[in-house]
């Protein structure tokens, strides 16, 4: 069966709806994003725009920051400076990749990580390492977990999770998410010996590597809940190019018990997280 993304995000928009009126209802907020686009990058800007929309469709307060790809970093840190000090500013988001000449590492390090949406700042993610409830998570992560849960029910104890990737924004958070979930959990990357038989052994595998279609049907154990992360456009004859993920979806999903597609997966759960941030960021620190 496929895990509709599409579906589960439009119910924790609905459920956040709620939580913003009561918010406004019962202590004057309006949670509020802010989020900020460096350049012209086309698939950065469909980004925003389905993130603008969906933030103002729950009632939350939406801003967007559009600024020229030569914007100098220092211009830059000084918006985030502005922002950091806004009170009717809960969450801010710079979206990435940024021009060359800014250094992402520090525009995420200067987000207050009380505003930081994403989950991406240090303080953040030392604080999900040490399993401290004050995290604001990464968002693809957190999609992937309540898309397996969707399936699978809220009691993933005891699982075998394999995770194929080791990145920062969604492998190492994603493993320890579900090790958060009493999975046992092994994370596996391109130098992983045995790479195809170690999948086989998984519950639970996560597709987080950036190559199209290369999970194939033997990596996976029959009846796995497979979770695909991957977003990679190839070539097709008309030359108009196609969205794939990770995974070898019709090679897949005969094998898999459930599995998410690409796109219409973990896509949609990733705004919806981000708005989760949101809500969450105001009713802490509002």
């Amino acid at each position: 069966m496929n895990i509709d993304g599409k579906a589960l995000a439009q119910e924790l928009r609905n459920d956040l709806a709620v939580e913003v009126k009561q918010l406004q209802e019962e202590r004057g907020i309006t949670p509020g994003l802010t989020v900020i686009l460096v350049g012209e990058d086309p698939a950065s800007q469909v980004y925003v725009r389905n993130k603008v929309r969906q933030t103002k469709e729950i009632g939350m307060i939406s801003n967007e920051i559009k600024m020229p790809a030569e914007t100098s970093q220092q211009a830059l840190l000084d918006e985030l400076d502005k922002l950091n000090n806004d009170p009717a500013v809960h969450g801010i988001l710079v979206q990435l990749p940024l021009p060359k000449h800014i250094d992402e590492a520090l525009i995420i390090d200067t987000i207050l990580p009380e505003k930081d949406v994403d989950g991406f700042h240090p303080m953040n993610s030392g604080r999900l390492c040490n399993g401290d409830a004050a995290a604001l998570v990464p968002c693809t992560p957190q999609g992937c977990v309540l898309l397996a849960k969707k399936h699978l029910g809220d009691n993933l104890c005891g699982k075998h999770a394999v995770v194929i990737g080791r990145s920062n924004i969604v492998g190492k958070p994603v493993s320890l998410l579900l090790l958060q979930e009493s999975c046992t959990v092994t994370i596996a990357h391109s130098r992983t010996k045995d790479l195809a038989a170690l999948c086989a052994t998984a519950d639970i595998l996560v597709a987080a590597v950036g190559r199209p279609e290369m999970v194939k049907a033997d990596w996976v154990k029959p009846g796995a809940t497979v979770i695909d992360v991957g977003i990679n456009r190839i070539a097709t004859e008309d030359g108009k190019g196609r969205l794939v993920g990770d995974v070898d979806f019709a090679d897949v999903e005969p094998v898999a018990d459930a599995i998410t597609p690409v796109p219409g997966g973990v896509g949609p759960m990733t705004i919806a997280c981000l708005l989760k941030n949101t809500v969450e960021a105001a009713r802490r620190f509002g």
